[in-house]
């Protein structure tokens, strides 16, 4: 057995082993990043703006395919929430896949289904929150609305208000200090509660109303219905028929007078869904076909027609099958097929905060600007709910990502008794394929503004690119 001259594992920060042409780079991709993410506030903008830029490197609708031919690059879309991307590979898809898999879904407060009221004076919106939100950081600051409405005839209407600078935003209320005695004695986690984030939609009464006085009680309830219908064209039962969301408004921004961080809304998980996007759209031959999933509704269990826990990838990959084999198909070549695929689950990773490094086991955390971060498991306390990678495909990640000048770190969530949180990496190792989350480290993970260092944006990229290629 050959010995190490060297028995210590160096961890260092990117930014020092960088020439210029690679720190320009960064800072490019920084840029880039910036434009895609201020452009997908929802997770059906984020799937819009992947494929736009995949059409634009020549990706085809999968619909249109007739046959999957070595180099074929396709995007397939499902229920306007979810996608994917790939590039057939020139081996047989029995042969396995390159996986990498994020999700596009991002704590936010969604409407009710029957939202508005008025009350002293102020149209309110009802609302529900989506995902694992820390609800006192959503009170007292801008907020957008962006959603999708269904009117009664099948029309379909995008609602888009509050990022434009000449529009209005939303807000919700908090108690001002002098009369918060109360509110001061709850704990953090109750001092909001979840039935009190009511949005502000509107503040002043209809001007004109019925002669019979019957709207006298609704006269701030109906300035906003007939604002919205004269917009829009809506009526209050359309709100049944709606997905509503609720998010920060405002662009991405530099942070720090480096400029090397970005702050913005839905890094978890859209700075996953960018790098890996951008590495599949600079994939053109691989070995084995290259795959990008883009899921939705990984922040509340991955249920549903567009999570992963849905059945629309194995549907897809049954459907390639068929094309790579003249329409032929059998489930033992499905089965074979993700058996023998390796995923990179890319989610992002709870980056060590300097200011409270007491949640953090310092040795095995997630340090800003070291690369792009592989945690061998998730789940809680006892590893409850993890995939626990095995040791072989770990091994082979680590030797391709040190040949090909990956900077890499090994992360876990937090202190073993502090918490824990999950991926969707679980799921896809149900079929028995080789799954490792691998991703961005993020501070104030699920605030409405989070931030990531472009050092580590720029590594994950170079990470599934990689990936892609050598594996």
């Amino acid at each position: 057995m050959e010995k190490s001259n060297n028995l210590f594992f160096k961890k260092h920060f990117i930014w020092e082993k960088l020439n210029d042409d690679a720190k320009d780079e960064v800072f490019r991709l920084g840029d880039d990043y910036k434009q895609f993410i201020d452009a997908s506030k929802t997770e059906r903008l984020t799937i819009k703006e992947i494929i736009k830029r995949a059409e634009s490197e020549g990706f085809v609708n999968f619909e249109e395919l007739q046959d999957l031919k070595p180099g074929t690059k396709f995007y397939y879309i499902n229920k306007e929430k979810n996608a994917v991307l790939a590039v057939a590979g020139n081996e047989e898809l029995e042969k396995g896949m390159n996986i990498v898999g994020s999700h596009v879904d991002s704590p936010r407060i969604d409407l009710k289904p029957h939202p508005l009221y008025e009350k002293h004076g102020v149209s309110l919106l009802k609302t529900h929150y989506y995902g694992g939100i820390r609800k006192y950081q959503w009170v007292a600051i801008p907020l957008a609305l962006y959603g999708t409405v269904v009117k009664e005839d099948g029309e379909i209407i995008q609602v888009a208000i509050g990022d434009d600078e000449n529009d209005p935003v939303f807000y919700i209320t908090d108690l001002l200090p002098h009369l918060a005695k109360d509110q001061n004695d709850k704990k953090l986690s109750e001092a909001i509660e979840g039935e009190k984030l009511n949005v502000i939609i509107g503040s002043l009464p209809a001007e004109a109303l019925a002669e019979d006085g019957k709207d006298e009680e609704k006269k701030f309830k109906l300035n906003v219905l007939r604002i919205l219908n004269e917009k829009y064209g809506m009526i209050e039962e359309d709100f049944q028929t709606a997905e509503l969301e609720i998010v920060p408004a405002g662009k991405s921004r530099d942070v720090g007078i480096d400029r090397g961080m970005i702050m913005a809304y839905g890094h978890d998980d859209r700075v996953c869904a960018y790098t890996s996007l951008k590495a599949i759209l600079e994939v053109h031959n691989p070995e084995k076909t290259a795959v990008a999933v883009f899921a939705d509704k990984e922040e509340v269990g991955s249920n549903g027609n567009t999570g992963m826990h849905s059945m629309f990838f194995n549907n897809l990959v049954a459907e390639m099958i068929a094309l790579q084999n003249n329409g032929n198909y059998n489930e033992r070549t499905l089965k074979k097929s993700l058996a023998n695929s390796s995923m990179l689950s890319s989610d992002v990773a709870a980056g060590l905060d300097p200011t409270y490094p007491q949640v953090s086991e310092i040795q095995n955390s997630a340090v800003m600007g070291q690369g792009v971060a592989l945690i061998k498991y998730t789940g809680s306390r006892g590893k409850s709910g993890a995939n626990d990678a095995n040791a072989e495909y770990i091994g082979n990640l680590r030797k391709v990502f040190n040949d090909n000048g990956v900077v890499w770190q090994s992360a876990e969530l937090g202190k073993v008794d502090q918490g824990g949180g999950g991926t969707i990496a679980y799921i896809m190792a149900n079929y028995n394929m080789d799954v490792v989350d691998l991703g961005v480290p993020v501070l104030s993970m699920h605030a409405p503004y989070e931030i990531v260092s472009k050092t580590d944006v720029y590594m994950t990229y170079k990470a599934y690119k990689t990936f892609y290629n050598k594996f």
